[in-house]
């Protein structure tokens, strides 16, 4: 499976920040394990905000709870995130990664990245 990213590069302070990942490919009809968003900042430490499973169940970071949302279009195989109030901490490099089961073997797919910076 390929997931490819979108999202804006600039998002000013307090705004709500949308980023989408599309899955395609052969594979990408196959259930998933989980569907997650990662984020790397300017620390490098990487911090995962949310997942969800084939099923549609949700999981969120503690952390980001209060201000993230995830919507998932089955018929596109598209997930969106949405963080809001967004702050100059929020500023990051954000992957989506995807984690399957088929062929015998375990397979993760990750997007190629999407900078966010947050900046008045």
């Amino acid at each position: 499976v390929q997931l490819q990213q979108s999202g804006p590069d600039l998002v000013s302070p307090a705004q709500t920040v949308a980023l989408t990942c599309a899955a395609s490919g052969r594979s990408s009809s196959i259930p998933f394990k989980y569907w997650n968003w990662l984020r790397q900042g300017s620390d490098n430490r990487l911090e995962w905000l949310a997942a969800v499973d084939f099923s549609g169940r949700e999981y969120y970071s503690p952390a980001f709870k209060s201000r993230t949302s995830m919507s998932w279009d089955r018929p596109k195989d598209l997930l969106t995130l949405r963080l809001s109030s967004v702050t100059p901490e929020d500023t990051a490099i954000y992957w989506c990664l995807r984690g399957a089961y088929y062929d015998n073997a375990y397979h993760l797919a990750l997007g190629q990245g999407t900078q966010i910076t947050v900046s008045s």
